[in-house]
């Protein structure tokens, strides 16, 4: 059976980055201090550079890619778009699938798009160090390698139990130049307050993040990266969408459903806004759905309220759809996603009932990974194949009711180094994690009091 692969010409690839905001009804809440009060966005400077706050602020609808920026794109941009034939002909469905490929980046996944801006931008603001931290490995490995292209130091945080499970992400950041640390560490005072109480800890987003901004915040000479959630890291990956749209047109299709993982929210808000910006506009509504796991259901379980973006409460205070900041999920393979809170974007809209979420359990996810690889040949990576396993579902469904939707999911990274969940899963060892309705409710009960 004949691939479908829809390649723009690179001179397609677009020029601006979009950003939902200038078309909310109800932009996000800004984020506020303790006193419940707006934070000055001079407050930010700790630890971000100017160019990058300002990116954070804008309503501005269109924001200017930098030409450096999109001659390095050009490596990997514009990324193809695959009919999946072979999928759609193993489930029987008459419904079309379409995926969009990321994971041919230099560094395997979708993340280089927000790593490259943010680094050329500390690098003109004279920055020459950064902080970060990083789950499954895919930001680490971004930023390292945009680190050393612009010549900056990285420093990565990785969660512990990631850094036990992937070894060889870890070994692609120290390639590329960055130093690599399993969080909680012993350099941080948020990392030895944790260790002390559970020795064992084997670390969460929130954690690493609160210790690279820990680490940012005390030295003149850094600045910290974050990988996903905050606007400016959502606004860079909307180059996925756009360049979707234009692979639609060039095929004389168009979505009905669009699927992404979502953990911080950069994955979905990366392919599904520029869609929802074609309905602002009047176009055809598209059904824009998030897929989480149900063992970190940030969206499906848990509630809109203001708190941390990190685990010990050093980031600003956010309107967000959150687990509590020091919840602390399983460890479960698909560690981009293991983060207690999502994007004030994505959650702002979430609420307005503009898009739609699922949670998904983590053996499905890796039946529908291989289901995939079998047909379409790509081995995905875990958190791709949340997006994978809530699109064959909806493909089924157009099974038994006979309706010819077309469907559109963001393959967002390969799985080649994480062949060890894979082989957890075909030996059967791979487990599924609901978390108990008890332990979000604690975690929510440890929000911050604010009234803003």
């Amino acid at each position: 059976m004949k691939q479908t692969k829809i390649i723009l010409p690179e001179t397609e690839m677009p020029t601006h980055w979009y950003n939902i905001v200038a078309d909310m009804k109800n932009p996000p809440a800004p984020p506020v201090g303790p006193d419940g009060k707006p934070l000055d966005p001079a407050m930010m400077q700790a630890i971000f550079c100017d160019p990058i706050i300002e990116q954070e602020m804008t309503a501005e609808r269109w924001v200017k890619i930098p030409e450096p920026v999109r001659e390095i794109y050009q490596q990997w941009r514009p990324t193809p778009m695959f009919r999946a034939h072979r999928l759609e002909a193993a489930l029987g469905t008459p419904a079309k699938i379409y995926y969009k490929y990321e994971g041919i980046s230099p560094a395997g996944s979708h993340k280089l798009n927000s790593a490259i801006p943010q680094a050329w931008y500390n690098k003109q603001a004279g920055v020459n160090r950064l902080t970060t931290e990083t789950g499954a490995g895919q930001w680490g490995s971004s930023l390292s390698l945009a680190g050393q292209m612009f010549g900056i130091d990285v420093r990565v945080y990785m969660v512990k139990i990631s850094y036990q499970q992937k070894p060889f992400r870890r070994s692609m950041m120290e390639t590329w130049g960055g130093e690599v640390l399993a969080s909680p560490t012993d350099l941080t005072e948020t990392g030895r307050k944790i260790l002390a109480a559970d020795p064992d800890n084997q670390g969460s987003l929130g954690i690493a993040i609160s210790e690279a901004v820990e680490e940012a915040a005390g030295r003149a000479d850094t600045c910290y990266s974050l990988g996903s959630v905050l606007n400016h890291v959502l606004l860079h990956q909307t180059i996925i969408g756009q360049e979707a749209r234009k692979q639609f047109e060039m095929v004389g299709d168009y979505p009905d459903m669009i699927f992404a993982p979502c953990g911080g929210g950069s994955n979905f808000g990366g392919v599904a806004f520029p869609f929802f910006a074609d309905e602002a506009a009047g176009g055809k509504p598209v059904r824009l759905v998030a897929v989480e796991p149900s063992s970190c259901p940030s969206l499906t379980r848990g509630h809109f309220a203001y708190d941390f973006g990190d685990s010990v409460g050093l980031t600003p205070i956010m309107l967000q759809y959150t687990l509590g900041h020091d919840f602390m999920p399983p460890g479960i393979h698909a560690g981009g996603l293991r983060y207690h809170g999502a994007s004030s974007l994505v959650s702002q809209m979430y609420h307005d009932k503009l898009i739609e979420a699922v949670a998904v359990p983590q053996v499905a996810t890796f039946e529908a990974g291989v289901q995939f690889a079998r047909s379409e040949g790509i081995i995905p990576a875990p958190e791709s194949n949340h997006a994978i396993r809530a699109c064959i579902d909806e493909a089924l469904r157009c099974k038994e009711s006979g309706e010819a939707k077309t469907l559109f999911f963001n393959l967002s990274g390969h799985g080649h180094f994480d062949m060890v969940s894979y082989d957890k899963y075909l030996s059967g060892k791979l487990e599924d994690y609901d978390y108990p309705q008890a332990e979000i409710d604690a975690a929510l009960a440890r929000l911050p009091q604010v009234k803003a």
